[in-house]
C-alpha cells in the first residue's frame, strides 16, 4: 500500500510541476485544469486475469498459466 501511495503523490507532484511550467511559459492557464488529470484519462480499463486461490493453504496468483499450487499441488480456485 505504501508504493502506491508513493508512486500516486509522486505523479501528482509531477503533473502539478508540469502545470505550472506551462502556465510559467505560456500563460494557458487550463494546463492547471488538464494536466493533473492526464493519469486518469490514460488509465486503462483493468485487464488483469481473476485471481486464482488455493482453497487448502491460501496461495493466490493471476498467472493464468497456473493451475495447481506450487506449495501442496491442490487445484486451484477461480
Amino acid at each position: 500500500m505504501r508504493s502506491r501511495l508513493a508512486t500516486a503523490l509522486a505523479g501528482l507532484l509531477c503533473s502539478l510541476a508540469l502545470s505550472v511550467a506551462i502556465y510559467h511559459y505560456t500563460g494557458w492557464l487550463v494546463g492547471f485544469l488538464v494536466v493533473p488529470f492526464v493519469p486518469f484519462l490514460l488509465r486503462g480499463d483493468d485487464e488483469r486475469p481473476p485471481r486464482r486461490t488455493c482453497p487448502a493453504c491460501g496461495y493466490e496468483t493471476r498467472d493464468p498459466e497456473t493451475y495447481y499450487c506450487p506449495r501442496d499441488g491442490t487445484e486451484l480456485d477461480r
